[in-house]
């Protein structure tokens, strides 16, 4: 039994040995595998690709916005000249009417009843010149026989003139009362458009009414009002040639009117009229241009803007989404000779559509990155896309 025991001891024991060699021989072998193997070492990243373009100057055209308001070439307020009861309305709101065209009728029966009165007067003040005319033929003859005092005479002589005065001053009355039966019929001063008719039939109107009767708007031509601040009045001044505001006026082109929907209307107007001094309070001065309105599309009040054109030489155009603005400024990634890119600040003159016009920062002939700056840094390479230069070709020719 003691001897089975020892076998069986000693079997184990050749076993466990057995596996600890197994164990060394593997660390060994990890460890040599670990000694004599060489790390692989990581593949630099390429510089990106991205579209870069070469700016040229060219003459270019922006547009400036600015508020307008519109107006008739004739707005005329329609008021009564007399007072009295508006017997009838012979046109409605919103009418087309020519000049002259009966509008509104005033009660004119206590006007006829002063004209008569006042023809009246006149003739009754005829007849005193008559009568006075008479007592001078008679004191005449007496006065020569020395029957009666030369005082007489030279009285009826004045009573004449006194008599005389009267008639004129009735015949300026019938005049006034002529004048004042015409008044109740109210016409229109000019063509136009018919506004709101406050005042009904049978309504009392008076010269001192506060509100007028209704307005009447020409508006076969529309004047568009507009202001420019002094910095802009400069720069107005100093990109058209004249030597005065007349000559100056006749080099302006044409502006054109953006309306209330963004819509541009269909035809364009031209500067007529710079006002002679600023708004001390705005400190802006007023312009005008005249836009024709045959079809009636264009009614005063309404506004819009008026889209002015300005023309720029040898400048550069550069697409706003190949700039960045950090703190204030607008910059560019210019591109050197070894493909490195620099970060570029460029002022700018205006803008057209989406591209900004360049003052000063740029020159022609300069590279510049036209997307993907959000992950540039300055001074870092990029491999150029030459495809990038048919953009500024395009650019160029707009």
């Amino acid at each position: 039994m003691n001897h089975i025991y020892k076998q069986a001891s000693s079997f184990n024991s050749v076993k466990l040995f057995n596996e600890w060699i197994i164990l060394l021989v593997l660390a060994v072998v990890l460890f040599l595998a670990s000694c004599t193997g060489k790390a692989e070492p990581m593949a630099a990243a390429p510089p990106p690709l991205l579209p870069v373009a070469t700016v040229t100057t060219g003459q270019q055209e922006t547009f400036v916005d600015y508020p307008a308001t519109i107006q008739g070439t004739t707005d005329v307020e329609i008021r009564p000249q007399i007072a009295g009861t508006i017997d009838r309305i012979y046109v409605n709101e919103g009418q087309l009417v020519s000049k002259g065209q009966l509008l509104l009728q005033i009660s004119e029966l206590p006007f006829k009843a002063q004209l008569n009165n006042a023809k009246a007067a006149l003739q009754a003040a005829q007849a005193a010149v008559l009568n006075a005319q008479l007592e001078i033929d008679k004191l005449s003859p007496l006065v020569q026989s020395k029957v009666v005092s030369d005082f007489q005479l030279k009285t009826a002589k004045t009573t004449y003139q006194i008599a005389l005065a009267n008639v004129e001053q009735a015949k300026a009355n019938v005049n006034t009362a002529q004048i004042n039966l015409g008044y109740t019929q109210i016409k229109a001063p000019n063509s136009g458009y018919i506004g709101r008719l406050p005042k009904k039939q049978g309504s009392l109107v008076s010269p001192s009414d506060p509100e007028p009767l209704t307005q009447l708007s020409d508006v076969s031509q529309v004047y568009a009002y507009f202001s420019l601040s002094e910095t802009d009045f400069i720069n107005f001044n100093a990109k058209y040639e004249g030597n005065s505001v007349a000559d100056r006026i006749s080099h302006l082109p044409a502006v054109e009117l953006v309306l209330a929907n963004q819509s541009l209307y269909p035809v364009k107007g031209k500067i007529d009229m710079i006002n002679g001094q600023f708004d001390k309070t705005t400190g802006a001065i007023t312009l005008r241009a005249v836009f024709t309105n045959a079809k009636g599309s264009l009614r005063s009040g309404n506004t819009g803007k008026i889209r002015l054109g300005l023309a720029h030489d040898h400048t550069i155009l550069v697409p706003q989404s190949a700039t960045v603005e950090m703190q204030d400024k607008i910059f560019v990634f210019a591109v050197g000779k070894d493909n490195k890119v620099s970060k570029v600040a460029i002022a700018i003159d205006g803008k057209n559509g989406t591209d900004y016009l360049i003052k000063d920062g740029l020159k022609s002939g300069d590279q510049i990155v036209l997307s993907g700056l959000d992950k540039l840094q300055d001074g870092q390479m990029i491999q150029p896309d030459r495809k990038g230069d048919k953009v500024a070709q395009l650019i160029s020719k707009k």
